[in-house]
């Protein structure tokens, strides 16, 4: 008789073509059993494989696989909040955890499991939360067997066949019982007002803020960069006809990442400027994520494949939601959503057109379509240098669990200091985008970068 191995590892590089297969085919399996992924169909060999070579690059995301005799059969995935949530910092999110229904039964979800939860100790997680469907009885009995306590059911958890289906949320306490106890001695409850008291101690008046990001723009027309007052085309000014060097002075000022925007592709629906865009990517080796134009599938992958790190998704978000979810089930962490808007409304190609949908509505959806980050611009304080509007921004941050980066207005070092004052009591604000102010020297990039704590 056979002996069977069983390992498992945290996958750390892309898996050879073998091994892909292998993952690829357990992954299918276990969504025609029972769905996963958000999937109850496998969305195709392609497509998986994008999903699975996109983890790799999302570093709040440690990937694992599980092997039968060096075969993958299954995997998991712990998720780490952004840097910037310093008070989930020692929680993580275990998810994607399925074993393929050829392999069970045979110990490989426990393996897989107890390698996941050593790996979460291993960076420091304190609580390792999940929440699964109902019908997944095997799996619900593995987590409660490993003393995940059940703390909450929700009722319209999904749909599945025309039936609804609820969801359990399970959480496990990973520190040793000295911490455990000291946490929960510290547990907030809610006082005779109804806000919440705890034993422990206030926070210190003058603790800092988390680091913000900052996103030098390049807004590319006709080949040039140039900056828009209040998104007219016509109303441009001139600053460089090398973006590339442009991209290399921002480089060498210390920036860490780039915020580039296609304004001819905006107003046409595809890309435009693409040797521009391109020469930026090649100029540095910041992130770059880029905006504008950018409406269908091809258009994404054309982007990601040529070195951008994030593609900005805008008047898709109104118009093709679908794609929008699609689009970051297959490049986890590398779809942003670009929410611009007048007064509170949705503005849609190159903010030509306004329509009656609300800007929080939209982020909301975009936050369930599974987008990594919003970044949000209130158009009329765009190229005016009158201030971000902190109000608007701090809203929508408070409602998403995802980042929020500020846009619109930015016009000197107080504006910058303004929005860090508000993002120490709204977490959810992770950077912002400044372009102008830099452009004209307003601003300092050395400054700039000093107040926000660029990270």
């Amino acid at each position: 008789m056979d002996l069977m191995t069983i390992t498992c590892e945290r996958v750390v590089s892309p898996l050879p073509p073998e091994d892909l297969d292998a993952l690829i085919e357990a992954t299918s399996a276990g969504i025609l059993d029972g769905g996963g992924f958000g999937w109850l169909q496998p969305p195709g060999h392609q497509a998986l494989a994008r999903y699975f070579e996109g983890l790799l690059l999302v570093p709040e995301r440690s990937f694992y696989v599980v092997r039968e005799n060096g075969v993958i059969c299954g995997a998991g995935q712990l998720v780490r909040p952004p840097a910037s949530y310093e008070a989930h910092a020692a929680t993580a999110n275990l998810t994607g955890f399925f074993v393929a229904p050829y392999a069970r039964g045979r110990g490989l979800g426990r393996a897989l499991l107890e390698a996941m939860l050593k790996g979460a100790k291993a960076i420091g997680c304190k609580v390792v939360n999940c929440d699964i469907r109902e019908t997944h009885v095997a799996a619900i009995g593995l987590f409660r067997s490993f003393e995940f306590e059940h703390w909450g059911t929700h009722p319209y958890y999904a749909r599945i066949g025309g039936q609804t289906v609820r969801g359990l949320f399970l959480s496990k306490l990973l520190a040793n019982e000295n911490e455990a106890a000291r946490w929960q001695s510290n547990i907030a409850m809610p006082d005779a007002s109804g806000s919440a008291s705890s034993t422990a101690p206030e926070p210190k008046a003058n603790a800092p803020a988390h680091g913000l990001t900052l996103y030098p723009a390049i807004d590319l027309k006709d080949g040039a960069c140039v900056r828009l007052r209040r998104g007219e085309m016509e109303d441009a000014t001139h600053y460089s006809d090398d973006p590339g060097a442009q991209a290399k002075l921002f480089a060498e000022a210390g920036c860490r990442h780039l915020h580039v925007v296609d304004l001819n592709g905006a107003f046409a629906g595809r890309s435009t400027n693409i040797p521009a865009i391109e020469s930026i990517v090649k100029a540095t080796n910041l992130p770059v994520q880029l905006g504008g134009g950018i409406r269908d599938m091809a258009a994404i992958e054309r982007w990601l494949e040529a070195g951008v790190s994030r593609v900005i998704l805008g008047s898709v978000a109104v118009k093709d939601p679908e794609l929008v979810r699609q689009a970051a089930r297959a490049f986890p962490g590398r779809i942003v959503a670009g929410i611009d808007a007048r007064q509170g409304r949705v503005a849609t190609e190159g903010w030509a057109e306004v329509s009656e949908l609300e800007a929080n509505d939209l982020a909301l959806r975009m936050e369930d379509a599974g987008v990594a980050a919003v970044i949000f611009t209130e158009i009329t304080r765009d190229g005016m240098l009158a201030g971000l509007d902190l109000e608007q921004t701090a809203d929508m941050a408070r409602r998403l669990s995802i980042p929020v980066i500020a846009s619109g207005g930015v016009g000197s070092l107080e504006h910058l200091k303004a929005l860090r004052d508000v993002a120490r009591d709204v977490p959810g604000i992770s950077g912002a985008i400044v372009g102008r102010a830099l452009y004209d020297g307003r601003i300092k990039l050395k400054d700039a970068l000093d107040v926000l704590g660029s990270c």
